[in-house]
């Protein structure tokens, strides 16, 4: 299949799959002439890149974890949810410091609003 079927299975726009290939994401392409093409494979793995950004997970680091055309180290993979996973934690715990404080401030204005 060419880009732009590649494009409709995936969700991914042409550019982007462009940008995975450039990036070496997408490996060892078949050309036709001056045509790319893509089998089944590249689809599920464009698929898998996308899900993976929705996760925080940079194409850098995506890069990192790839061991061969459209195959990732999964042991890696496992490592790097985990300090994904951990980082979001880290960013909650934060939030609801956050959000508690803006609640004692919002109460003490009201506080002084009410006894002017």
């Amino acid at each position: 299949m060419y880009i732009g079927e590649l494009s409709k299975l995936s969700g991914a726009s042409p550019k982007a799959i462009r940008l995975y290939e450039s990036r070496g994401l997408l490996l060892d392409i078949e050309r036709r002439g001056k045509y790319r093409v893509y089998n089944n494979k590249d689809v599920k793995f464009v698929k898998l890149i996308k899900d993976a950004q929705t996760l925080g997970v940079t194409l850098s680091e995506l890069k990192q974890l790839l061991i061969s055309r459209n195959e990732l180290n999964w042991q890696s993979v496992i490592e790097l949810l985990s300090k994904k996973q951990d980082e979001i934690d880290s960013q909650i715990n934060s939030l609801i410091l956050q959000n508690n404080k803006i609640e004692v401030y919002r109460d003490s204005i009201k506080k002084c609003l009410s006894n002017s």
